[in-house]
């Protein structure tokens, strides 16, 4: 018997991840929200695999603009998490007027707080469901201090890393 879409987000809530703003920028709009659903693929060439519900403000955002920067957080930004996650009912360029944004190579929003900012292309997009699913080439990355990141698990978040 298949498993209830409950039971799968009940697991799924045991399986920590980092928690990201994953931003773009371009002929579409200035746009970020936030996202735990990031991994690697493959060092070589370096890319990401980042899946966004199609309804998301973000998806056709990225789709247009064929750039994004995924930007971990560290363990001490779940107020701008909420802020992009949409829990303030802020607007897009209310939401980036919290923290100190640049960009990298493809100009999509880089946190300058960010444990780290990968500055990503849009390679292929692949329809799964109520997501699309986006494999991002890494184009540039800035690592920013050494302290612990962001992470959601069991419903909430958690600081992990180095301790601080």
């Amino acid at each position: 018997m298949e498993p209830s879409r409950q039971e799968f987000r009940d697991a799924m809530a045991r399986l920590g991840a980092a928690v990201t703003i994953v931003t773009t920028d371009g002929p579409a709009g200035r746009v970020g929200i936030t996202a735990s659903a990031v991994c690697s693929v493959t060092d070589s060439p370096p890319t990401l695999l980042v899946c966004m519900n199609r309804n998301s403000s973000l998806n056709p955002a990225v789709q247009a603009n064929g750039v994004l920067c995924v930007n971990v957080l560290p363990g001490d930004a779940q107020e701008l998490s909420n802020l992009f996650a949409g829990f303030t009912g802020a607007d897009q360029v209310a939401r980036f007027a919290f923290g100190n944004w640049s960009s990298l190579v493809t100009g999509a929003p880089a946190l300058e707080e960010a444990v780290a900012a990968i500055d990503c292309g849009v390679e292929e997009v692949v329809e799964k469901g109520t997501h699309s699913v986006v494999f991002a080439q890494v184009r540039a990355i800035r690592l920013g201090a050494q302290r612990p990141a962001l992470i959601w698990f069991s419903r909430n978040y958690h600081p992990v890393g180095l301790p601080g």
